[in-house]
């Protein structure tokens, strides 16, 4: 049994727990440079603010309804993310973190002990009262399938108290026909429009599809997720490998035109690059340091 926990709206979530005044209202995260909205809080959602709108296109729409602006704080949220995962790690000793918002657990045999249920809604009270972040958890018994209950677990936060358990067959099936195929886990926008144009609407009908017109649209990757939208794991928990090279870069606010600056970046970069390779005790035999300007800039052909 696999068990998807996903930190809702993190960006803005940790943006509130220090300004809560703007709990209960419009907030948007905004990329490197504020040049676009990378997160948004449900009420942001609400106004019709789409991800990845570009922030001075939508001015107007941001004074008309006070959406509260944030530029991104990465080091707060990169901080807030272990603190949750090492919470996660209390309540479930094999975990995958997906993602900086996002971990999988394997739950295999804990029901035999305790209620899954109960254990899951425990660890997001947990979270919440220790850290202050609110999670969504799904459970199932696949990884693609968890993805699917966490996604109606945060749609339907009342009825499920944002832990939504699939157990039987049934609920499999009432869930994967109310999901899309858009929203299915691993397909993108081109393979959802192909499918669209076979007919196959939902995730339901994605799994009456035969398995060689799968396996040739998709190939071995497809043929996974059809089985694990079945109720068949083929997905195992993946644990980090040591990476061979690690890379620092950004994007500046303003041109550098003094050496000095410039330095002084390049020696930050290199401070974080080497937190990362201590954190895989990693040592480094070779250094490369690109610089690249403003392919925008009307003075550069």
């Amino acid at each position: 049994m696999f068990a998807l926990i996903d930190c809702n709206n993190f960006y803005t979530s940790c943006e509130r727990l220090f300004q809560p005044q703007y709990i209960g209202k419009p907030v948007c995260v905004l990329s490197n440079n504020d040049g676009c909205v990378i997160a948004r809080s449900n009420e942001a959602k609400a106004v019709g603010i789409p991800m990845g709108a570009v922030a001075f296109e939508y001015e107007e729409m941001f004074k008309k309804h006070e959406v509260k602006l944030f530029s991104a704080n990465f080091v707060l949220y990169g901080d807030l993310s272990r603190r949750v995962m090492n919470k996660v790690h209390e309540f479930c000793n094999d975990v995958e973190v997906y993602s900086i918002d996002e971990a999988f657990m394997n739950f295999t045999h804990y029901d035999q002990y305790f209620p899954l249920q109960e254990h899951c809604l425990h660890l997001r009270r947990k979270i919440y009262k220790g850290i202050g972040i609110p999670t969504s958890i799904g459970i199932a018994p696949t990884k693609t399938l968890a993805k699917v209950a966490n996604r109606i677990a945060k749609k339907y936060p009342q009825q499920t108290q944002d832990v939504y358990w699939m157990q039987t067959p049934e609920q499999i099936e009432k869930a994967l026909r109310w999901l899309k195929i858009e929203d299915v886990w691993g397909i993108g926008r081109r393979l959802a429009e192909r499918f669209q144009n076979k007919g196959v609407r939902t995730a339901w009908d994605f799994t009456q599809l035969n398995e060689m017109t799968i396996r040739k649209e998709m190939g071995v990757v497809g043929v996974r997720m059809y089985y694990e939208l079945k109720g068949i794991p083929q997905l195992n928990l993946e644990f980090p490998q040591p990476k061979k090279s690690v890379g620092v870069s950004r994007t500046f606010s303003k041109p550098i035109t003094e050496l000095s600056d410039l330095e002084e970046r390049i020696a930050t970069f290199a401070m974080v690059g080497s937190e990362k390779l201590r954190a895989q005790n990693s040592c480094g035999n070779m250094i490369t340091v690109y610089i690249r300007t403003n392919t925008k800039r009307e003075d550069v052909e």
